[in-house]
């Protein structure tokens, strides 16, 4: 399966950044991807209010993503906020496109690094997986990447893939841990792992001060055996990249870490 990393700096305005999801998925479409993957927040950058913009999965936002899909053929996953029952909003995945309507919220909230992302958005519960020209793919968002264990139940229900939106907080030191940690996953659970930031802000403009996690760019595939397959720089594009269902297995057989469990799982 072809899929398509959709880097990009989303801002503001929740409708210059679907005009920006349109022309990006039009671009991986043509290019053949099956699957384009867009980063966490979307719909609107971290740093600004987001009660006011988060919209419902059946509000506007959510439906000019879904006609692009439609329009395109391809199957689109892309951040957003919808509103939580407490006030606060959650950080959702929005999955559609041919054969495919799901949402992920996002399990674990960044509450690291001076920032603390659960005083506006509350935490889902749910594992979620969709299936794409028949690979079954698993959602996570950003710093769940920092738990083996959710990308491991991916793989308990059947992924080969794990995609996962971010907007990486920057700092020193964060370029390598993200990397590491996407090749880590990998390994762990012995799937793809599509990693897609938002591009840094600075390559397409003034850079951006505060502590909210508005992206590094350096989107990456990660293949079952923790290897890079694609890779993308600091500034906003599309990269493509082979999604290889039968090699899942054949790692699967020469490491098969998931079938040697003995804690947390397994058979």
């Amino acid at each position: 399966m072809r899929l398509a990393l959709g880097q990009l700096t989303s801002g503001p305005e929740p409708a210059a950044n679907l005009d920006l999801v349109r022309e990006r998925t039009r671009e991986a479409a043509a290019g053949g991807a099956r699957l384009v993957v867009f980063p966490e927040a979307t719909m609107a950058c971290f740093g600004i209010p987001l009660g006011p913009l988060a919209e419902p999965l059946d509000g506007p936002w959510a439906e000019g993503v879904r006609a692009v899909a439609a329009e395109c053929g391809v199957v689109v996953v892309a951040g957003m906020f919808t509103p939580a029952p407490d006030g606060r909003v959650t950080n959702t995945l929005l999955a559609t496109g041919p054969g495919v309507e799901a949402a992920y919220d996002k399990i674990h909230l960044y509450d690291a690094f001076g920032f603390a992302e659960s005083a506006t958005v509350a935490p889902g519960s749910e594992v979620v997986t969709i299936d794409v020209d028949g690979v079954r793919t698993g959602l996570a968002t950003c710093y769940d990447v920092r738990f083996p264990e959710l990308f491991r139940a991916h793989a308990d229900a059947g992924a080969l893939l794990s995609v996962l939106p971010a907007s990486w907080g920057a700092g020193p030191g964060k370029r390598e841990q993200w990397e590491l940690l996407v090749r880590a996953r990998a390994l762990d659970a012995t799937l793809y792992v599509a990693a897609v930031d938002q591009a840094d802000p600075g390559t397409s403009g003034p850079p951006r001060s505060g502590k909210a996690p508005t992206g590094i760019g350096h989107s990456l595939l990660a293949g079952p055996d923790g290897t890079v397959r694609a890779t993308a720089g600091a500034e906003p594009g599309v990269v493509f990249a082979e999604v290889d269902a039968a090699e899942v297995t054949t790692v699967r057989e020469s490491i098969p870490v998931l079938a040697n469990r003995r804690l947390g799982g397994g058979a």
